[in-house]
């Protein structure tokens, strides 16, 4: 059917027009334009996560990739002892730079080697400014080990699991100092995983730092020590005796006696 010009045509059908374009109020569209910078946002939080993730796997991926452990072992430490103190005495801040940052990587991307590089430390820096310098670098890498598990899987864990979590949550929560102290103080608990368990706790960052802080000082200072005599350690079980792990085992029980008297004085009541 042709046309003639002026002539009104009819009417598109309704379903090809879409009626929601016709029918949408203003209170909708205003809805729409408010939802759209949060679908926005949401998106970039994802991709920020996933390029978080990316980069933390491909940091530990080149590292057994390109075998870089090789440097971070016994033999490799007593075999360049020499040459450690002769750079350690002719530039000492930036060894201590030097020092501090490779800690923060090693513990902030849970990759082996923070045993040796106490040793190393206590070595060439001495027991007691070694286990400052172990202090800061482990806590700075540990914080950030923290700070990334909780901003990339504290989210999804709390939405599968948090009916389960909640009474765990709040109990911890309670005696957040406590419970890290205790699990810094005994070595059985791997480092890099009550680093990413805390993550996905709700225990604050102040709290979580203190704990660290304090909590690796006496494991610190023992391994420190121990560089002093590089020379005659032939393998690190000598260091990590059982009178060693035991002392660590009573300082943890002793972290939770708040805890203890708490629960006792609660029953008592």
């Amino acid at each position: 059917m042709f046309y003639c010009e002026g002539t009104q045509s009819s009417p598109l059908p309704s379903d090809l027009i879409g009626v929601d374009s016709w029918d949408r109020s203003p209170h909708d569209t205003r809805a729409m334009a408010h939802e759209m910078p949060a679908v926005r946002r949401a998106g970039g939080i994802q991709i920020r996560k996933l390029a978080i993730v990316a980069v933390i796997a491909c940091s530990i991926v080149l590292f057994f990739v390109l075998d870089l452990g090789r440097f971070l072992s016994l033999e490799t430490l007593k075999a360049n002892r020499d040459h450690l103190l002769a750079f350690t005495e002719a530039n000492y801040t930036a060894a201590v730079v030097l020092f501090i940052s490779l800690y923060i990587a090693v513990a902030g991307l849970s990759l082996p080697g923070a045993t040796i590089l106490t040793l190393a430390g206590g070595f060439v820096f001495g027991a007691v400014p070694a286990t400052f310098y172990v202090n800061l670098g482990a806590t700075t890498g540990a914080t950030l080990a923290f700070l990334a598990a909780r901003y990339v899987l504290r989210d999804w864990v709390e939405q599968k699991f948090g009916r389960w979590l909640e009474p765990l949550q709040q109990g911890f929560a309670k005696n957040a100092l406590s419970y890290l102290l205790t699990l810094r103080l005994i070595p059985l608990f791997p480092f890099f995983v009550v680093n990413l368990v805390s993550g996905l706790t709700r225990v604050s960052v102040g709290t979580y730092v203190v704990a660290t802080a304090l909590g690796i000082i006496p494991g610190s200072f023992v391994y420190a020590y121990a560089g002093r005599q590089l020379g005659v350690i032939n393998s690190l079980k000598e260091i990590g005796s059982p009178e060693v792990l035991g002392a660590f085992v009573l300082l943890g029980a002793f972290a939770l006696a708040p805890i203890l008297y708490k629960k006792l004085s609660a029953k008592a009541a």
